[in-house]
């Protein structure tokens, strides 16, 4: 993916990424609501890593160059953070009775994470512009998500768990780009991620119960979507953009995806889409253009 970008013409090449990685990034929730209608989390976890793993399984073995152990075992902890501390984490957490309202909304800051790691990890030092960018962007997402937020009965340690999570996939962008020595071919990186992911959830999911999937149009359609779009797009544009720009400019991008979640919910399930949710939109993305300018 990164030749074929590169191939652009390079005006043109951040705003194509940028718009890609928020449409598949904040799509993931379609696949999510089609396939929980049959299964639980865990079990969707399972089987969207698990198809993602198998379907890039023969083109990393076959395409690239020769995959060394060292590559292999770095990938595969890069996996268990990106992957399965990330997704589980806050699969966890919501089984806790943590509101997934709150839990969208600590999900949703992790630029936030992402551009505090990157000065002392990386040394790129945000200026005043951007920070003052991210300051908007957070409190557009505040507005859009405002309605769904709520405290909960959930014990500590699951409001807690939900910022780990959040703060481990931080971490894992930041070290990757510390790290350009330890990366692969994205099919490949992406692979190993998957299956290191199927891995730990089968062996959670597996424990509690059966790994069978419900065969059922609603999880096949979910799952389908989770795969091609939630992990190849989403995963692979992410991948692919820390690769040719600043960590935490790539990660502002990903204050958009709760207004444009929002939008998909309204344009494909009939949801609500009020005022105070479109003014949520317009400060977020003012706050955006004001990160990735600076």
């Amino acid at each position: 993916m990164t030749a074929a970008a590169l191939s652009l013409p390079r005006p043109l090449l951040w705003p194509l990424m940028a718009a890609a990685l928020v449409l598949s990034w904040s799509s993931g929730f379609i696949g999510i609501r089609y396939a929980s209608e049959s299964a639980g989390v865990g079990l969707v976890l399972f089987w969207r890593t698990l198809m993602a793993g198998l379907i890039l399984l023969p083109f990393a073995l076959t395409l690239g160059p020769r995959m060394s152990w060292r590559g292999i075992v770095a990938q595969c902890l890069f996996g268990v953070m990106s992957v399965f501390l990330y997704l589980g984490g806050f699969a966890l957490a919501i089984g806790a009775r943590v509101p997934t309202g709150t839990v969208a909304l600590i999900s949703d800051l992790l630029p936030l994470a992402i551009a505090a790691l990157s000065q002392p990890v990386l040394g790129e030092r945000l200026s005043a512009r951007q920070w003052l960018g991210t300051a908007v962007a957070v409190l557009g997402v505040l507005i859009v998500s405002g309605d769904s937020l709520s405290v909960g009965t959930a014990p500590l340690w699951a409001y807690g768990l939900t910022v780990a999570s959040m703060l481990v996939f931080a971490l894992a962008s930041v070290v990757l780009k510390a790290r350009p020595g330890l990366r692969m071919p994205l099919h490949q990186s992406l692979c190993l991620h998957s299956l290191t992911g199927a891995v730990l959830f089968g062996l959670c999911t597996g424990w509690q119960g059966s790994l069978k999937p419900p065969l059922t149009v609603p999880f096949a359609l979910g799952i389908g979507w989770l795969v091609v779009f939630g992990t190849f797009a989403a995963y692979g544009i992410y991948y692919t953009m820390l690769r040719l720009y600043p960590v935490a400019r790539v990660s502002a991008v990903i204050y958009l995806s709760p207004p444009v979640t929002m939008l998909w919910g309204w344009a494909l399930f009939g949801e609500p889409l009020t005022a105070t949710m479109v003014a949520g939109l317009a400060v977020t993305l003012a706050g955006v253009m004001l990160t990735v300018r600076g």
